[in-house]
């Protein structure tokens, strides 16, 4: 960048950031919310003030939002496979490096973790990261809903509800389950229901990190004095790291365990007893 448009971009920063001051200080209100701060918070981890029709019926948020990610995610599975998986070539271009890349580390990460088991684990660590991935950047998008009471919210990432969060740990660990009852039958169900607290500190690490950053992007919203600017660098940093992190955490956890399960525990032949005869008593 040369010294002329060095000088313009500074220029025009200055100006920006002058008529930020400028509304923060004619605009003597609070952050835009209908509700308390104590509201805000309360809805965000139990969800029982906004609720939304959904075909009739009403639900948390998180619900529409989960069934809105899955669509988004069989939608773009199904045009990367009829449009883009036809005319990937020898030497791939960008877009086809991504791709590879996504799909490569989580077939990886399944062979690494379970070389006996791994065809299934590798499809399904695969749609569980892309799921936890897309679903927590899915809040940065904005999309609003008008809730039962007529006001209008943004949706919130899936797996923000606890009950998202315990469905995906639930889900995960019966996936688990069934890789030791492929491999060693009864005996898998045994090797899996040893770690009984699996399932409940995936579901609340899941809850807890992407319920985290929901609070402190709403505090610092709902501040007047920061409800500029800076929640959108907090929300975007806080949820692009809880996306790639939690992506990260439940697929390894899931592919180790998985293959601890089911690798396969062949039984130790047993020594025989050599009985000492009265003779052999004798001779000693």
């Amino acid at each position: 960048m040369d010294k002329g448009k060095r000088t313009r971009f500074l220029v025009i920063m200055g100006i920006v950031l002058v008529l930020l001051l400028v509304g923060i200080i004619v605009t003597n209100k609070g952050g835009g919310s209908h509700e308390s701060i104590k509201e805000v918070m309360r809805d965000a981890v139990i969800h029982d003030g906004n609720k939304v029709s959904f075909f009739g019926l009403t639900v948390n948020p998180s619900l529409v939002a989960g069934y809105l990610v899955t669509a988004i995610l069989l939608f773009m599975a199904l045009m990367i496979r009829i449009f883009a998986v036809p005319h990937f070539k020898t030497v791939p271009g960008k877009f086809q490096i991504v791709i590879e890349t996504w799909v490569g580390y989580f077939d990886n990460l399944a062979k690494t973790n379970s070389p006996h088991l791994n065809s299934i684990l590798g499809a399904y660590v695969f749609a569980a990261g892309s799921y936890i991935f897309v679903g927590t950047i899915f809040e940065l998008f904005g999309i609003q809903w008008i809730t039962t009471t007529g006001h209008s919210i943004s949706l919130p990432a899936p797996l923000c509800d606890i009950n998202g969060a315990i469905a995906m740990g639930v889900f995960s660990y019966g996936f688990i389950m069934s890789g030791g009852i492929l491999k060693n039958k009864v005996k898998g169900v045994g090797l899996t229901l040893k770690e009984f607290s699996l399932p409940i500190s995936m579901s609340f690490r899941l809850f807890c990190a992407l319920l985290s950053g929901t609070l402190v992007t709403e505090l610092v919203y709902y501040t007047i004095k920061l409800s500029f600017v800076l929640p959108v660098f907090v929300g975007v940093l806080f949820t692009l790291i809880h996306a790639v992190v939690q992506a990260y955490v439940l697929t390894m956890l899931t592919s180790i365990y998985y293959g601890e399960v089911s690798e396969v525990h062949e039984k130790k032949p047993k020594k025989k007893k050599q009985k000492k005869t009265d003779g052999a008593i004798n001779a000693a």
